[in-house]
């Protein structure tokens, strides 16, 4: 018997805990299952998309988000019930309700496949079933291709894997008007082209984890040297497509400045993986790419969002003015 699948007989042997078939995981056990911290920027990324929609109902809104954020959740919880004999092998991992123990993996199976079925109705009668349909194929998406072929095929992964978190603008946006925009287009392109460095510099600091769970991530195949090239490469892409939304005509001079800053702030990030290649300060080096990548994708969608709500007219006046009183 391998050392993931013993750890995993144990954890199925310690979450039954009882002859009675009741489940020993909590509420707690349960909930980390979702992912609760990547839900949490679906939830945001996809009222960002919705945001752009005219004349949403706040209630009904409310409703979709709630839904979206539960399908996020689903395709989480199914991607730990088919790693769990990865999870258990890495010090990032291993804590997880699976491989810990809690969880028995046919409990986090029946959980994931009743929310994912759950949400997307739920979409779908509420809202429309475009919307339902795209929550419905990110979540097979994440679960199916990602998680079960991707992740332990090429080191690739990461990059095509990242369409799964890319869809929550395109969700979003399509359960407030019904239609695929490409505004929505535009916001999933942003999260598409921003996944690679984000993860990357993660994998850099975990390569013994995933080398030694036999998972193919970059840093493992093609080496730390070629990974920090790439992480350069996307980040430098990222500043164009970052700004996409100005180019397009939805977002307004405020967002230019700050998507332009923050995009130059990731370039430089990355500029200083790419040249620290060991030691305590290429740890470092990643550290900080990894800590500024989630401040970035927070920093230009709120900056979105907040011209949104506030009237792009508006935000062009203003611009006006201070530009004005400045010349």
């Amino acid at each position: 018997m391998s050392l993931a699948t013993d750890s995993l007989a144990k954890g199925t042997s310690l979450s039954k805990g009882t002859e009675s078939g009741v489940s020993m995981g909590t509420a707690g056990d349960f909930f980390a299952l979702l992912k609760p911290r990547v839900m949490s920027l679906v939830v945001f990324t996809a009222l960002t998309g919705m945001l752009l929609a005219p004349h949403v109902n706040p209630v009904l809104g409310f409703a979709w988000l709630l839904a979206i954020a539960v399908g996020a959740g689903a395709s989480g919880c199914l991607n730990m019930w088919y790693d769990a004999d990865v999870d258990a092998l890495m010090g990032r991992t291993a804590k997880r309700p699976i491989p810990s123990g809690k969880v028995t993996p046919d409990e986090a199976l029946a959980f994931g496949i009743v929310l994912s079925a759950g949400s997307v109705a739920f979409l779908g009668l509420t809202a429309n079933w475009l919307a339902a349909g795209l929550l419905a194929f990110t979540i097979f998406f994440y679960a199916v291709i990602y998680s079960m072929w991707l992740k332990r095929w090429t080191p690739q992964n990461i990059v095509i894997g990242g369409a799964a978190g890319a869809f929550p603008p395109m969700i979003g946006y399509a359960a407030a008007t019904g239609s695929v925009s490409l505004e929505s287009v535009a916001l999933f392109a942003i999260i598409f082209m921003w996944t690679p460095p984000h993860f990357w510099a993660l994998a850099l600091l975990k390569t013994e984890d995933y080398r030694r769970a036999g998972i193919p991530m970059m840093p493992v195949v093609a080496g730390e040297a070629s990974t920090r090239f790439q992480i350069l490469v996307y980040s430098t892409l990222l500043l164009p497509v970052g700004l996409l939304p100005v180019a397009m005509g939805f977002a307004g001079p405020f967002y230019a400045v700050v998507a332009g800053i923050s995009g130059l702030m990731m370039i430089a990030r990355s500029w200083t993986v790419y040249r620290q290649p060991e030691g305590d300060a290429a740890r470092r080096a990643a550290v900080k790419l990894f800590t500024f990548s989630i401040l970035y994708l927070f920093i230009v969608f709120a900056t979105l969002m907040a011209e949104t709500i506030v009237g792009l007219d508006r935000v062009r006046a203003v611009a006006g003015v201070l530009t004005g009183a400045l010349s």
